[in-house]
């Protein structure tokens, strides 16, 4: 019951890794909000966690992530850890990435950190109690990958922003720090195997067993695999911590 009492929000929760640090959560005795823009999703997510709630939030608006913080504000008197979590993920070569995909990925994936994180430490910096804030980057932040380029920039943008906010912040008692996945194995990269393949043109399912077969783990890693440093980074054994991003990846990157 290492969370027990706290107050958490995490984005893009209501399926993989964003549920599966909810039911983490749960389980060392916070209280969760689920928010995802698929509300009946949420719903249907929080309905299965003890104390949980659901709140819709699309990231890439500003109305919307302002409504969610202050519904859980108002539900919970506050907010103590956030969790970033909410990304998409598109590949294509160099020549065919368009504008539009380009200004997608980064609305959600580097605006929508940055003022969902806005809107939680204002609350946080206003109570004067502190809090964590939790951003989820990834080894593709870390170096470039062929295909991926726009993925890999704003995850790299995360990591840059965690120690901005997280130099800035510190002084109102507020940690924020990020975790760096690797290949997480799930329905996310079911669609990036198949991206790959026609990319690559491979035969379904060939990329995922070559990467997973490429870490040096053995295998390639699940959500699970993450709540323990997402547990740990919102607890007070971390205070001392700020504006790091862990590598949770198997051996994949050595930082």
């Amino acid at each position: 019951m290492r969370l027990q009492g706290k107050r958490a929000l995490i984005t893009g929760a209501a399926r993989g890794i964003g549920l599966a640090f909810a039911e983490a959560y749960t389980r060392e005795g916070a209280r969760v909000a689920i928010a995802d823009i698929n509300i009946d999703r949420a719903r249907e997510a929080a309905a299965n966690l003890p104390g949980a709630m659901a709140v819709q939030m699309d990231v890439t608006r500003q109305d919307s992530i302002e409504a969610a913080v202050a519904e859980v504000e108002n539900a919970w008197g506050g907010i103590d850890i956030l969790v970033n979590n909410a990304a998409l993920f598109e590949a294509a070569p160099i020549v065919e990435i368009t504008r539009a995909s380009f200004d997608k990925l980064f609305a959600v994936n580097v605006a929508g950190v940055f003022f969902t994180t806005q809107a939680v430490a204002k609350g946080m910096i206003a109570r004067g109690q502190g809090g964590k804030i939790i951003n989820m980057a990834s080894q593709a932040g870390r170096r470039g990958e062929p295909f991926v380029a726009v993925y890999c920039a704003t995850k790299a943008a995360v990591i840059s922003f965690t120690q901005s906010a997280g130099l800035n912040l510190i002084r109102h008692g507020i940690n924020v720090n990020a975790i760096a996945p690797g290949v997480v194995d799930g329905e996310h990269w079911d669609g990036v195997d198949a991206e790959f393949a026609r990319l690559e043109n491979r035969p379904l399912g060939e990329k995922k067993r070559l990467v997973g077969e490429s870490v040096p783990f053995g295998r390639m890693g699940t959500a699970d695999d993450l709540t323990g440093m997402a547990i740990f980074l919102a607890t007070p054994e971390a205070d001392y911590i700020v504006a790091q991003t862990y590598g949770v990846d198997g051996g994949n990157w050595m930082a």
